[in-house]
């Protein structure tokens, strides 16, 4: 089952993402999570993603596609994954899609999380993470016991520059000049499914649940 997560910045996409693949036992993969592990190493590629990230930019498709078609072709994808954050445009779609079909594969599902912009902007900009140990908290849905300070290490609590209401608005505005034609492409292909992402958490995974069967 191969399944690909789309959804602004902010929708809830890649927590669905984690459920999917513990129901099914299949890895998710987080275009994200590569970022950070090579930022965090210091590596080239991740020196050039941050530089991009900061601004709230996306980062180049050539920086991407090569990394994600690599981690694809490992053990543990064999029987499937769920995809979070790629494909962003519909060159990195096209790069997919021609990845998959030389192994004689294709994508089964691409599951749109929708939630209006408005609503994004008030969840992130409630986003608290802690400078010591990394936690996340949320103003409103996630508070610290005390707040401005993190439960488990008792570092300072900041709201990071990518969840600034600025830093939001260019990432949405981003996305939906790059990454809303990526909706029209798989409603093309008869794979789109949509659910509303501003409903509670377990009722957006049971609808995904349902259709994926």
């Amino acid at each position: 089952m191969k399944i690909i997560m789309l959804g602004a910045p902010g929708a809830g996409k890649g927590t669905q993402a984690k459920m999917i693949a513990e129901k099914y036992s299949i890895p998710h993969i987080s275009t994200g999570d590569i970022f950070r592990a090579n930022i965090k190493e210091g590596t080239e590629l991740g020196k050039k993603a941050k530089t991009y990230m900061d601004k709230g930019e996306l980062v180049p498709d050539e920086l991407v596609v090569d990394l994600v078609v690599d981690r694809l072709a490992k053990d543990d994808a064999v029987k499937g994954y769920v995809l979070d954050g790629f494909p962003r445009t519909i060159p990195q779609a096209e790069a997919l899609d021609a990845a998959l079909a030389k192994r004689n594969e294709k994508v089964d599902f691409a599951i749109d999380v929708n939630v209006p912009d408005e609503n994004i902007v008030k969840r992130m900009s409630g986003r608290r993470a802690c400078v010591g140990c990394g936690a996340t908290y949320h103003i409103v849905n996630v508070p610290p016991k005390k707040e401005g300070i993190c439960d488990t290490c008792g570092g300072e609590l900041i709201l990071r520059d990518d969840d600034k209401p600025e830093t939001v608005l260019n990432r949405l505005s981003v996305y939906h000049e790059q990454t809303q034609p990526l909706i029209d492409y798989y409603t093309k292909e008869g794979i789109l499914k949509t659910v509303d992402g501003t409903v509670p958490m377990m009722d957006v995974f049971s609808a995904i649940t349902a259709i994926l069967g």
